[in-house]
């Protein structure tokens, strides 16, 4: 069967980044290392997720019903990738990009907010560069490895009736920054192809980064401590094949080990017994079709689904699972690869919680998520 698209352009399970399990934005496709020849790509885009809902009643202390507002911000997103193919058999690649990121940030009471978790925020930032190779042997397997740097960086703010008041007595008005720091991890894996029908299973492994953080509290003034972070290992088995002329099917199964990312600052913890983060591992399904209509032209469609877990989730992590559509045109005129994506998501609901037992303190429902991105493919 005729070879109908190249794999990063029906493997684009989508154009832009989403709003899934932990702080993730990106799965860390290593689709470029698939690309025929010499490659180069540009992609950008952005998201505007909308997550709000009411406040849950303390019982003698306080009614609830008040909305949050939106609490989650709108962000942008760049990568870059270049592939390089050294003889038949091997070749390498190098990869820019943003996988993991947060924006949550709950509006004041000043602003129309919640009294409960209002002011309540969290920023992270990170970029990853990835150094990649694969060896491809003669009966259609091969393996691809490589190391992975990653520069993040964080803060987090408490505020609200949920904490408790201000310390002594609670966590209200704390504050934590996580200067910049690098960490290094590693990426294994292996595909087999089967070229006369379009055919490829790749199964990869991403090792888990460990960062080590300068911080500062606000709670302890002057005090400077390490924090130590690690952005979860992953494993992502990825799959594609022709089903009929012109006609592509694919796929991915992606898990992630998000109950190993713990924010442990150690001031917060000591007064506190617990660390600011507590997520669920997650495992992210997505299928597709992809079709060529014209030289020039193709197109896919893909779903995304991410199981629901326990609604209890953190303030600063308050959704619970996803549905999704994306849509992708892709543009081929030469050498030049343009695929355009917008991307629909159905956010499942969540209920933040505070305190020890932990205690429900908003109901965040029927809550979504757009988005759009472009990514820009030359051969050489």
């Amino acid at each position: 069967m005729k070879k109908i698209m190249s794999g990063s352009a029906v493997l684009l399970i989508t154009a832009s980044p989403l709003v899934a399990g932990g702080i993730e934005r990106a799965p860390q496709s290593l689709a470029v290392l698939f690309e025929q020849g010499n490659y180069a790509e540009l992609s950008f885009g952005g998201a505007d997720p909308t997550v709000e809902g009411t406040d849950r009643p303390i019982e003698g202390f306080y009614p609830g019903g008040t909305p949050t507002g939106d609490v989650a911000q709108g962000y942008g997103f760049v990568g870059l990738a270049y592939k390089h193919q050294f003889t038949d058999n091997l070749s390498g690649a190098f990869i820019v990009e943003q996988p993991f990121g947060a924006d949550i940030l709950y509006p004041s009471v000043a602003e129309g907010g919640s009294p409960l978790l209002g002011g309540t925020r969290a920023t992270v930032d990170s970029t990853t560069f990835t150094a990649l190779g694969r060896y491809r042997f003669d009966n259609n397997f091969s393996v691809h490895g490589g190391i992975r740097g990653s520069k993040a960086s964080g803060l987090v703010s408490l505020n609200g009736l949920a904490y408790g008041g201000p310390p002594p007595n609670g966590v209200s008005g704390y504050e934590v920054t996580l200067d910049d720091a690098w960490g290094v991890g590693y990426v294994l894996g292996a595909a087999y192809e089967m070229p006369e029908i379009a055919a490829r299973v790749s199964l990869t492994y991403n090792s888990s980064v460990e960062h080590d953080f300068d911080t500062s509290e606000n709670i302890a003034p002057g005090l400077e401590s390490t924090t130590t972070v690690k952005t979860p290992q992953s494993v992502t088995l990825e799959g594609q094949t022709g089903i009929a002329a012109d006609t592509l099917l694919f796929g991915s199964i992606r898990w992630v080990k998000w109950s190993e990312f713990r924010v442990d600052p150690q001031v917060f913890t000591a007064v506190t017994g617990a660390g600011l983060v507590d997520l669920e591992n997650t495992t992210t399904y997505t299928i597709g079709i992809g079709r060529k209509f014209t030289e020039n032209w193709s197109g896919s469609a893909s779903f995304v689904y991410e199981p629901t877990g326990d609604d209890l989730v953190s303030p600063l992590a308050p959704t619970n699972g996803r549905k999704g559509i994306t849509l992708a045109a892709i543009y081929t005129m030469d050498n030049i690869k343009i695929t355009t994506g917008i991307n629909y998501s159905k956010l499942g609901d969540a209920r933040p919680e505070t305190g020890t037992p932990d205690e429900a303190r908003a109901i965040m429902e029927d809550n979504d998520l757009w988005g759009v991105g472009v990514r820009i493919g030359y051969s050489f």
